[in-house]
């Protein structure tokens, strides 16, 4: 996989900085020559001004860059929502701490093979403490976490929890960046939360479990990541941002994979073989690299809202390939959930 990305009078224009590898393009604080009537990206513009931005550098809505953002962010949600089918499936063959050391190797291997054919540098060492953020969060400790939880919560319970994913993410990165998004957007996203929560609550019968715990931890070290990545996504291809944290995680996950496998026994089937494939080269690496190719064309507040309809589409999973019983609520907060996610995209950041 690789990344998806004459006039003569000269004018200035603001320009972007290299977001990532196929020519997206990031807010710049310095202006620079092109040619009038061309725009950035070499297109023809009808002015000598570039149009189609906010006033943070973000896509305008409606403009093809959103649209294109919001469709690689997406694709990543629906590569999420598959995670905890594959995990339980992966649960069939290997312990928790085999299926999460493994699908680290596995998918470092992948990255590490792109990196060198694409005979990328190593990251600036600038870049490295936010690449173990991202390492940390969402190479380990998500996937352990959640791994974790999963071997006594349900799939539809653990999706529905996973579903303060959003606005977790969206208050680490105003912690972060130091945006703060507009009073529409927050009361649409505690709403969709809010939601999410008390299905969580009556599907449990109002008490949290062990499995609960896992999950809230992995919610946090997740939304840590998520919010150290979109911002990395900014300075350097996307790919390259989960590519250089799995490959600074396979020593560690190699050791930890011989470990694990010596201790805990592994009992091959086609369910847990494919579920180890599509966490470790679905969910891992794909997921993530379009992800926060998305989160950087159009922002981390809005991208994240997004996954409000990852837990309905695990839902969804759950009950077509794991058979799983669908509580009679979800309906109801599929539809609420929807509606936050509808606002949340329309409301300014």
């Amino acid at each position: 996989m690789t990344a998806q990305n004459s006039a003569t009078t000269p004018s200035t224009i603001a320009v972007a900085t290299p977001r990532d590898a196929a020519g997206s393009t990031g807010p710049a604080s310095v202006a620079a020559p092109v040619a009038a009537g061309a725009t950035t990206d070499g297109s023809t513009a009808t002015g000598s001004t570039a149009t189609g931005s906010t006033a943070d550098g973000s896509p305008a809505d409606g403009s093809p860059a959103a649209s294109r953002g919001t469709l690689l962010a997406a694709l990543g949600v629906l590569s999420f929502s598959l995670t905890f089918p594959s995990t339980v499936w992966g649960l069939e063959s290997f312990g928790p701490w085999s299926l999460v050391a493994v699908r680290s190797v596995l998918a470092a291997l992948i990255a590490g093979a792109f990196l060198l054919v694409g005979r990328v540098p190593l990251p600036e060492r600038r870049h490295w403490a936010g690449l173990a953020v991202v390492a940390g969060g969402v190479v380990v400790g998500f996937p352990l976490l959640t791994t974790l939880a999963l071997q006594t919560s349900t799939t539809s319970h653990a999706a529905v929890v996973v579903g303060l994913l959003p606005l977790t993410t969206a208050t680490f990165a105003a912690i972060r960046t130091g945006r703060r998004p507009s009073r529409t957007f927050w009361i649409a996203a505690v709403s969709g939360a809010v939601v999410v929560l008390a299905f969580t609550l009556q599907q449990s019968g109002g008490a949290l479990s062990t499995g609960d715990l896992y999950l809230f931890g992995a919610l946090l070290v997740c939304a840590a990541g998520y919010t150290e990545g979109g911002r990395l996504a900014r300075l350097m291809p996307g790919w390259q941002v989960i590519g250089w944290a799995l490959v600074f995680c396979l020593p560690l996950m190699a050791v930890g994979s011989a470990v694990a496998l010596a201790h805990e026994p592994v009992r091959l089937t086609a369910h847990g073989v494919v579920g180890l494939v599509w966490v470790a080269a679905g969910s891992t690496f794909f997921g993530l690299y379009v992800w926060y190719r998305g989160m950087a064309a159009i922002g981390i507040p809005r991208a994240s809202q997004l996954q409000l309809a990852q837990p309905l589409l695990t839902l969804f999973w759950s009950v077509t390939v794991l058979g799983e019983d669908l509580a009679p609520a979800a309906p109801v907060a599929a539809v609420a959930v929807l509606v936050c996610i509808a606002v949340t995209q329309r409301a300014k950041s």
